[in-house]
């Protein structure tokens, strides 16, 4: 069984905004695969299925970004995964231009506080993970403001097309494995 998560907050405020590319991955790849992500359970949004053939629970917190590891502990914990098996999360990445992805087995959280709170409840940073790029925040802007913007109209194809590759990326993980998904999805933009 695998736990894929998508970052983002709650509330139709921060719907589609740069910090919730996270929660509209796990909504595409839900609606690719016909899972629903709409059940109420471990302070989330839970849906299960099957993708590739493999026993699947999407999961968006609904704990706020910087305390996201309470939700994924706990479905972690009932389904008895383990993270360096069975988990993939997927968020936004400031140091990543808009529409690239990229892909890593285990690592830091890079300054990123939902994945600070993962790894703190985990006590591992051994997972798979799905950086989605949203572009660097201009000189003098605070970050919190840029994270929690939409993205402009001609950024937007790039990151539709993104959303889309990192659900297919997910697919590829659980078809065949992280090297795999690595070598397809994490090409720089030229």
């Amino acid at each position: 069984m695998y736990v894929i998560v998508g970052l983002g907050n709650p509330t139709l405020k921060y719907a589609k905004t740069r910090h919730n590319v996270g929660f509209d991955a796990v909504d595409l790849l839900g609606k690719m695969n016909h899972i629903a992500v709409n059940k109420r359970k471990f302070k989330g949004l839970t849906g299960q299925g099957k993708i590739c053939g493999e026993q699947v629970v999407l999961v968006k917190p609904q704990t706020f970004m910087n305390l996201s590891g309470e939700c994924v502990r706990e479905v972690m914990d009932f389904y008895k995964v383990k993270p360096e098996s069975g988990l993939v999360v997927l968020y936004d990445d400031i140091y990543i231009q808009p529409g690239e992805l990229r892909i890593r087995q285990k690592g830091s959280a890079g300054g990123h506080n939902g994945m600070k709170n993962i790894i703190a409840h985990l006590k591992t940073q051994d997972f798979v993970r799905i950086r989605i790029g949203v572009g660097e925040k201009p000189e003098g802007m605070d970050l919190a403001d840029y994270v929690l913007q939409r993205f402009p109209k001609a950024e937007r194809a790039e990151v539709d097309d993104a959303l889309l590759r990192s659900a297919k990326a997910v697919e590829e993980i659980l078809s065949n494995n992280v090297e795999a998904a690595m070598n397809k999805y994490n090409q720089r933009k030229s």
